[in-house]
């Protein structure tokens, strides 16, 4: 039994070891570990506001709705990790903040630009619109020797018969490509174009037609755009903040170590190695489900922390009373357990319901700093309750006769 218990307890502080040794690169990663929220990264926050037709038209919740899904389209095209995007329809207004964003203005020009894609004959009348438009893509054509960056434009089955119906009566004639109302091209056409697939060329760089095969991809907002704020978070200011906040954290943590030892020695050094658990569970639980770490997802940590060492604070106690009536150590720890389990069970069991609350009903900083305290709760439940117990009855197991002093009672040997 003794044995066993050596083995058990070897084994673990191993696995703990090296799990802690390979989760320090992959979560430290900059591009594949836990991704910054914009008030760690930086970045730039946005407020889009939705402009009534020239007709006077109002603007409807599902013109916001529509605009919304655009937006979020054009931002994946851009590669943003975990962009907020919110509608507000009171005030006609899509809310975007991007993190990590290095070049603001475009990400403006992209998201508020309408995007409406017309083909015009030389009167100006509108022969096909870019509602039949299935799929953009960037490229570059060698045809003419020198490459040119072009967009590679694709039909509907239904907009691929228009597109062959006009390029077959305009023949020798220049049919312009317009958007949003300015004329990207003029080309002639020299025969008709009946598989449904054209170009459009007059790029500078190939990182300027991608941008614009992703507004097209994306399709024409329904409504038009104007900026109504505009607020960029530098990257320096991001990385001040996470230093102060990882700093803080780093103190909390120490303090809280040597807290718990000198108060409770060798059940402080167990508890100790618990929180190491801890904070592994909760970090590769927001890792696995791509959570954005924030200010407040940081607050949120220490916050379940603090109650993991008052979770264990209480248990202890109860411990070293079941000590000090006279029972065994064995006897003590399983008591102790026991007892504290519906305490620190119902008090963590409420926080859990409050922090669910703030996850539902509360907004994107919120939210951040909910899952981070559901994760902590649950994960302090386990480790507390369960991991700790077993540590305790392994080092009991392999010495039934320690001195009651390695847990924290004074004149008791």
């Amino acid at each position: 039994m003794k044995r066993g218990n050596i083995i058990k307890l070897i084994i673990t502080v191993i696995l703990v070891v090296a799990a802690v040794f390979f989760s320090i690169q992959p979560l430290t990663d900059s591009t594949k570990g836990i991704p910054l929220g914009l008030d760690l990264r930086g970045g730039v926050h946005l407020v889009l506001q939705a402009e009534p037709g020239k007709d006077g038209a109002a603007v409807t919740d599902e013109d916001m709705s529509k605009a919304k899904a655009i937006i979020e389209q054009r931002i994946n095209g851009l590669g943003v990790a975990e962009p907020i995007i919110q509608v507000d329809n009171t005030r006609k207004r899509v809310i975007v903040e991007l993190a990590g964003i290095t070049d603001p203005d475009k990400a403006v020009n992209l998201l508020k630009t309408t995007a409406k894609l017309t083909f015009r004959d030389a009167q100006g009348n509108i022969l096909l619109d870019g509602a039949q438009l299935k799929d953009a893509k960037a490229g570059t054509d060698t045809s003419k020797g020198a490459a040119d960056y072009v967009v590679h434009i694709t039909f509907t089955p239904q907009g691929a018969t228009q597109f062959a119906k006009i390029t077959s009566e305009n023949i020798g004639k220049q049919i312009g490509i317009y958007l949003d109302e300015k004329m990207i091209q003029n080309p002639r056409v020299e025969s008709a174009i009946v598989n449904g697939e054209g170009q459009i060329t007059g790029y500078s760089s190939l990182e300027e037609a991608a941008q614009y095969a992703v507004i097209l991809r994306s399709g024409a907002l329904p409504v038009s755009m104007s900026i109504a704020e505009k607020r960029q978070v530098g990257a320096l200011l991001g990385a001040d903040s996470l230093n102060k906040s990882m700093n803080a954290s780093l103190y909390a943590v120490i303090f809280i170590f040597l807290f718990m030892l000198v108060l409770y020695r060798l059940s402080g050094l167990v508890a100790n190695f618990a929180l190491v658990v801890f904070g592994l569970i909760v970090i590769w639980c927001l890792y696995a489900i791509g959570t954005v770490l924030t200010l407040p997802g940081i607050a949120g940590f220490v916050l379940s922390m603090g109650m993991a060492v008052d979770l264990n604070i209480i248990i202890y106690e109860r411990i070293k009373e079941e000590i000090k009536l006279g029972k065994s150590l064995r006897a003590a720890v399983d008591a102790g357990f026991s007892r504290a389990f519906i305490a620190v069970f119902d008090s963590n069991i409420t926080t859990l319901f409050a922090a669910a609350a703030l996850f539902l009903l509360g907004s994107t900083s919120i939210k951040g700093f909910a899952i981070t305290l559901i994760i902590g709760i649950i994960a302090s439940l386990f480790t507390g309750v369960t991991f700790t117990r077993w540590i305790m009855r392994w080092i009991v197991g392999i010495n039934p006769r320690l001195s009651k002093s390695l847990f924290g009672i004074k004149g008791v040997k």
